[in-house]
């Protein structure tokens, strides 16, 4: 089979070929239809100290079933995370971080939706907004923001707005629902909002925690760190939380499942829609990369193998 890999850090990535892996005890064996590609594994090749194995989401079909595993056959889809190698034709997934694709889906839509889809989700509630309130999502043409906005108009937010680095993404967040689109580097953000769900960190904190109403909460699920003053949280009585999608995967099985189906829901009635800014070939994940890397995308990039 195919796959991409990386012998040192910052790339650059290139084709092999290799064994077609086995799965072990409680895990699948999926031909690979579709790969989302993710700023996390971007930010490893490029500042991990030694190289990594590409994973991230995956869609397919089962081949083939390890010892133990009760809930998936072959030919059935599923979609996953998996944590070896997933640029590539087959890839393994285990049956805890899998769930079955819905007939009436894609495996594109699956890896532009599921997993990018539960980050946003839980990071919405993690906010705990109530109907009616204002909330504001960075990075909001990403493929988690994009669908951030979607969630928080569908859950009944009384006003969306997106921020972005780039105005020329204004009209696609506008087109996903959101009232208004401000830039990072605005003198003012409009009027303040009651939640904020940031995917960026770093700088954008202090103007982030400046357009958040008294009482208002900024969920930060990002890994680009940055630094929060304390009197800025006391003057407003403001929160920060923080959200990682990890530990409700491991910790709350049944809360990630539920997540999951309501996802689908909001899909299936059309009030979620996943984008898919570009699709590229495996030998073409240089490309894919540099989409996420220069903050091109409109939503969701993804490799088909």
């Amino acid at each position: 089979m195919r796959r991409v890999r990386y012998d040192r850090p910052g790339g650059p990535l290139f084709l092999e070929e290799a064994s077609v892996p086995e799965p072990g005890p409680g895990e699948l064996l999926v031909r690979c239809e579709a790969v989302g590609v993710t700023l996390p594994i971007v930010r490893k090749v490029t500042e991990a100290a030694d190289p990594i194995a590409l994973g991230g989401e995956i869609a397919g079909e089962v081949v083939a079933a390890g010892e133990g595993v009760t809930r998936f056959r072959p030919g059935e889809r599923v979609t996953g995370l998996c944590f070896g190698h997933g640029y590539a034709d087959f890839a393994v997934l285990h049956e805890a971080m899998t769930s079955p694709v819905p007939d009436d889906a894609s495996a594109v839509d699956a890896v532009a939706l599921v997993r990018s889809g539960l980050v946003a989700f839980g990071a919405l509630e993690a906010a705990r907004p109530v109907p009616g309130e204002a909330v504001l999502v960075t990075a909001a043409a990403s493929g988690v923001g994009h669908l951030a906005v979607q969630l928080a108009r569908a859950r009944g937010a009384g006003r969306v707005v997106g921020a972005v680095s780039d105005p020329a993404k204004a009209d696609f967040v506008r087109a996903l629902g959101a009232d208004d689109c401000i830039q990072y580097a605005d003198d003012s953000w409009g009027d303040p909002v009651d939640c904020i769900l940031d995917a960026v960190g770093g700088d954008l904190l202090t103007p982030a925690l400046a357009a958040l109403a008294p009482h208002g909460r900024l969920v930060a699920y990002s890994s680009g760190g940055g630094t929060i003053q304390a009197y800025d949280l006391l003057v407003g009585a403001k929160s920060v939380i923080g959200f990682q999608m990890a530990l409700i995967a491991r910790g709350r099985p049944e809360l990630y499942e539920q997540w999951r189906q309501e996802l689908w829901r909001l899909f299936a009635e059309g009030a979620v829609t996943p984008a898919v800014h570009a699709e590229f070939a495996l030998e073409d994940a240089t490309k894919a990369h540099e989409a996420i890397e220069t903050r091109a995308n409109l939503g969701k990039v993804v490799l088909r193998p």
